[in-house]
């Protein structure tokens, strides 16, 4: 054979692999479409990612399998482990519900307890707080007075001064024998893990694990984020809300002023967050915990008390999207007002007409957003759904006194709900979350309350005014709205 000839098969062979390569390709291309078609999902959010793979092949079968994937229906633990649980926690079925409670709540009770297992609580006692600086020094307090076991998780724990403190009093209370288990993010956390930071809470005797590790094949991990942030001190008290364990919500950092809610809860809703934080304990491998539950409220000075509530949690692999009927339920059915605080409004596109729809039939639809978030791209985002809000007269606020971290929703005089879930796509439909839901006039009128005082504090927008911003910011909005399913 010549040389010619030689290199003439040689070219041969490597375009014959070049065209299996790249036939091997295209059909991997038309697998992937394929999975994401039989996945049966949001139409947007499946063309958004039919078309990045059609357009973008190589960056588009990357970027679905770090954050395309979906785990809706995939169970955190065994029936057989949820029922020990279920047990543990009291559950029994739906009781027939008071008639003293509104027609709207009772569904209301009824759909919560339907998609997400949430048992109702009575007698029970709440303390709401509305900056961080009371609220971890009331946490730390009842921390450093813990006997039996403390069970902790937060989407944040940096390693900053007051990630230093918690870290402290976690390691004394260990070293005195009580059980102490701390969940972290990963990723939310990523800055501390890198460090020493829970390595020394290790060698303490804290267990300290993280949720969702990113690590090699795994790395689709990384678009589901465990977002709660939940305390549980002996059974008998419990925290939840929107406050991570960092210096600035506290101190305000860049913004000044971090405006958040958070509650301490004592009596048999309790169970519930302990519920919750042993079914996440299991679903990242670690024993089934069955910690003893004390139902018997503490009297605590300042406590709104015989309070009715639930603990609904929410997550990318929840049936029914947890949350988001929760809240579409509750605004449709709205008689009288409808008010929310969030950090990031990315609302799906039911969400937005259930509250246009409300607003355009008289109801009170009030939206707060901060007018400067802790993420640009978030903001621009977020304020792209003003214009069509105020055409629907939805009332608009942008809290112009710091950074607003509160996620609230206030319907009527006798129903609210917070915790660690935001208005937007990524709470709703990537994140593990959890909120509490009230049934309680009483806590209702509170936060409505600091909602007014925070409208004090804002700047009302109005239609005419916000259509002179600037061309440049409208492009910025719409080109960043184009991402918020994703975001």
């Amino acid at each position: 054979m010549t040389v010619s000839m030689q290199i003439h098969y040689i070219s041969l062979t490597w375009s014959g692999i070049l065209w299996g390569l790249g036939l091997a390709y295209g059909v991997l291309i038309l697998c992937v479409i394929a999975i994401v078609i039989s996945e049966n999902r949001n139409p947007l959010k499946a063309l958004g990612w039919v078309t990045a793979l059609l357009l973008f092949p190589v960056g588009g079968v990357i970027l679905y399998f770090i954050f395309g994937r979906s785990i809706r229906n995939v169970r955190m633990i065994s029936r057989r482990n949820r029922r020990r649980l279920l047990k543990q926690e009291g559950t029994l079925p739906l009781p027939k519900l008071d008639r003293e409670l509104s027609p709207e709540n009772r569904q209301r009770i009824r759909l919560a307890y339907n998609i997400g297992g949430a048992n109702l609580y009575t007698g029970n006692e709440i303390e709401i707080f509305d900056d961080g600086e009371r609220h971890f020094k009331e946490l730390f307090d009842d921390l450093r007075k813990a006997k039996l076991y403390i069970n902790l998780q937060f989407y944040i724990i940096a390693s900053d001064s007051l990630g230093r403190r918690l870290r402290d009093i976690l390691i004394e209370r260990a070293i005195a024998g009580v059980k102490v288990r701390v969940i972290y993010d990963y990723i939310g956390s990523f800055d501390a893990g890198r460090r020493d930071f829970f390595q020394r809470m290790k060698e303490n005797g804290v267990e300290v694990h993280s949720f969702f590790r990113l690590s090699f094949p795994y790395v689709n991990r990384a678009n589901w984020r465990n977002h709660r942030k939940v305390v549980v001190i002996d059974g008998k008290i419990g925290y939840i809300g929107g406050m991570n364990v960092a210096e600035r919500y506290v101190s305000g950092g860049d913004f000044g002023k971090w405006r958040d809610t958070a509650a301490r809860i004592s009596g048999p809703c309790v169970a519930a967050l302990q519920y919750h934080f042993a079914v996440d304990w299991k679903f990242i491998g670690q024993p089934l915990l069955c910690d003893h539950i004390n139902v018997t409220p503490d009297n605590y000075a300042g406590s709104i008390r015989k309070v009715t509530m639930q603990v609904l949690a929410s997550g990318p692999n929840d049936r029914w999207g947890n949350m988001t009927l929760l809240f579409y339920k509750a605004i449709s059915t709205a008689r009288k007002r409808v008010w929310i605080q969030t950090p990031y409004f990315l609302p799906s596109e039911g969400l937005l007409k259930a509250l246009e729809s409300a607003a355009l039939a008289g109801v009170d639809v009030r939206v707060m957003m901060p007018k400067r978030s802790d993420s640009k791209v978030l903001t621009y985002a977020s304020q792209s759904y003003v214009e069509e809000c105020l055409l629907a007269g939805i009332k608009v606020y942008l809290y112009d006194a710091g950074m607003l971290h509160s996620k609230v929703l206030i319907v009527d005089d006798d129903f609210s709900t917070l915790g660690s879930t935001n208005f937007d796509f990524r709470s709703l439909e990537h994140n593990f979350e959890e909120n509490l839901v009230l049934y309680s006039e009483r806590t209702n009128s509170v936060l409505a309350e600091r909602f007014e005082r925070d409208a004090s504090e804002s700047h009302r927008l109005k239609l005419a005014e916000w259509n002179r911003r600037p061309r440049g910011r409208r492009i910025q909005e719409s080109v960043y709205r184009l991402l918020s399913p994703i975001l």
